[in-house]
């Protein structure tokens, strides 16, 4: 596997998160807890709740899935400004994609203080949109099951954490989903304009059967 830095932030997220799976103070002081955030300043959870994960099968799928999708959204950002700016601007996204997606959540929960939430999800989901902005027609796999064109399983899963986000009833925080998509989506088209007008000759010709 090349050391890329989308291999560099999974290798650094694995260790943090592995030495959280036997470190109860280490997970209490990093996970995402709104309530602390506001009443002890603790901001610094927006960003190490990223690199801690609830056990091995949701760091797994996490970086498993950012593995295949930071790759061709670092690429594109070292095409558009260069080997060293496109690197600091690709790590930039992607700790933003997981403070962003997260702030929708603060609000909501800033004095319930049994919230807590984990994991770099909003980061994945940024990566995964912002991908699918630039390779709209590419197909994504569910579980090697099911594919689809990018933009069209992107489109259901939306809908899918918009309605999930409303339920709010499986202890899935399906808002970082939503907002950590729709960030990786306007992170794209702002910084490349031209990647809109890109994605629609794209899909204006695309064809499912």
């Amino acid at each position: 596997m090349e050391l890329t830095l989308t291999t560099a932030i999974i290798g650094i997220t694995a260790i943090t998160s592995i030495l959280g799976f036997n470190r109860p103070e280490l997970l209490d002081r990093w996970m995402f807890i709104p309530y602390r955030i506001k009443h002890r300043n603790q901001w610094d959870r927006f960003i190490l709740s990223g690199f801690i994960h609830k056990d091995y099968i949701h760091l797994l799928f996490n970086m498993f899935t950012f593995y295949f999708f930071g790759g061709v959204v670092e690429l594109f950002l070292r095409y558009q400004f260069g080997q060293g700016l496109g690197g600091i601007v690709f790590v930039a996204f992607y700790l933003l994609g997981i403070i962003i997606s997260d702030i929708p959540t603060y609000l909501k929960n800033l004095d319930n203080s049994y919230y807590r939430a984990l994991g770099a999800s909003g980061g994945t989901a940024a990566t995964v949109f912002a991908s699918i902005v630039i390779m709209p027609i590419a197909d994504i796999c569910l579980f090697g099951i099911i594919c689809l064109p990018g933009f069209i399983l992107g489109g259901l899963f939306l809908i899918y954490s918009y309605v999930k986000g409303k339920q709010d009833s499986d202890g899935i925080n399906h808002d970082a989903h939503l907002y950590g998509a729709i960030f990786g989506i306007a992170f794209i088209l702002i910084l490349s304009p031209s990647s809109a007008g890109m994605f629609l000759e794209q899909i204006k010709g695309f064809r499912l059967f």
